[in-house]
């Protein structure tokens, strides 16, 4: 809370204790900021400090504002222009967008998946058919939120546009920051409302699951077994589809696949790290994908260059969708595998460790994890 000491100094407040210097910028040179009033943490509980730092602060303003009036009097009045030399236009470096994104890809994005070279593309080609601006030194407050429409137009949600704009702001902040530019990251602070258009992905009643994987065993290609093998292991689309056939183990005691990082699948989070054991519907998929002799699960979909989740999930909510409930897309497995697991009352701590969902609690990070006995032991339950 902010309290005006208004007694002792005119330019002075007060917050939790500590005293501030605060300004307001002169009517006719509000054109020439960014903001319309100064305001400075002075770091002292001392008033009698705080009014000399706030008087010094004040003479050293009152110097500065008195110069910029002469230089737009020189200006306007007398016809004075500055003159910027040839050596030091040389200097002055402008920046376009895509410098910015070339230098961004080429400094984070070693190692990095070929959705997050596609995502910062993309973002950037929004950005640019928005507002037509290519040079970073021109881009406007204004602009952002013109892009912020552009999407929300575009059928976007809002946590889709917050994505768009968490990667330009990230590019324009390494472009700033490596070039030593002077401007700001004006996508800083857009304010991106909430979208109440964002669907609730529902879980697929267990009945359904049941009558699609019947479905899927009948036509017996790539895209059912995906779906088999989502229905019986709430796998991500992302892991299942990036799979590499070693990552089937089917010769042991329990049948099970293990998810891990790929050069071309990476993985959401370090808990997504785990092994499944098949059961139902999933090991029946699992071991038709092993008999169809490809070193990747789903070879349509994936290389050693790329996972391509976007178009299998495309293909098969385009599938799904007269045989599910509405609102329920491939992840609603997911959703379902968490209610299925509930209704055999699994501990959560296993479902977590199933699913690959992050645990509360630092306790649950020791320790090398539940057994596939254990996590077995509950799957089976649920088919």
């Amino acid at each position: 809370m902010s309290q005006t000491v208004s007694q002792n100094h005119a330019y002075l407040i007060r917050r939790n204790g500590i005293f501030y210097f605060t300004r307001r910028v002169p009517s006719d040179l509000q054109t020439r900021f960014n903001k319309e009033r100064v305001t400075i943490s002075l770091r002292t509980r001392s008033q009698a400090k705080a009014e000399k730092s706030a008087e010094a602060l004040s003479d050293r303003l009152e110097r500065y504002w008195d110069g910029l009036r002469l230089e737009i009097f020189h200006t306007t009045e007398l016809g004075l222009t500055k003159v910027v030399s040839s050596r030091l236009r040389d200097t002055i470096q402008s920046v376009s967008v895509k410098e910015a994104l070339d230098n961004y890809l080429r400094l984070k994005g070693g190692g990095r998946s070929i959705t997050f070279v596609q995502g910062a593309n993309r973002s950037v080609d929004y950005l640019l058919e928005a507002t037509g601006i290519t040079e970073l030194e021109a881009l406007s407050a204004q602009h952002a939120a013109r892009l912020r429409d552009f999407l929300f137009a575009r059928g976007m949600t809002a946590s889709s546009v917050r994505r768009v704009f968490g990667n330009i702001r990230a590019i324009v902040y390494l472009a700033i920051k490596e070039q030593g530019l002077e401007y700001p990251n004006v996508f800083a602070n857009t304010y991106i409302p909430d979208d109440e258009r964002t669907k609730k992905r529902l879980p697929i009643p267990t009945d359904c699951i049941f009558k699609i994987q019947q479905e899927c065993r009948l036509i017996d290609d790539e895209k059912r077994w995906l779906i088999a093998l989502i229905s019986d292991t709430g796998m991500r689309l992302a892991e299942a589809v990036g799979l590499h056939v070693s990552d089937i183990k089917l010769d042991g005691e329990i049948s099970f696949l293990r998810v891990q990082k790929h050069p071309w699948r990476s993985l959401k989070t370090s808990g997504s790290e785990r092994d499944i054991p098949l059961v139902g519907a999933s090991l029946w998929a699992a071991k038709r994908i092993v008999e169809q002799g490809s070193q990747f699960a789903f070879p349509t979909y994936t290389n050693a260059n790329k996972c391509a989740a976007n178009s299998a999930s495309g293909a098969l909510n385009k599938w799904l969708k007269s045989r599910v409930p509405e609102k329920c897309v491939i992840h609603s497995f997911r959703h379902s595998l968490r209610d299925r697991l509930r209704a055999v009352e699994c501990p959560p701590d296993i479902a977590d460790a199933i699913g690959g969902w992050c645990s509360s609690g630092v306790g649950q990070k020791y320790g090398s994890g539940h057994k596939l006995s254990l996590k077995l032991k509950y799957l089976v339950q649920i088919i």
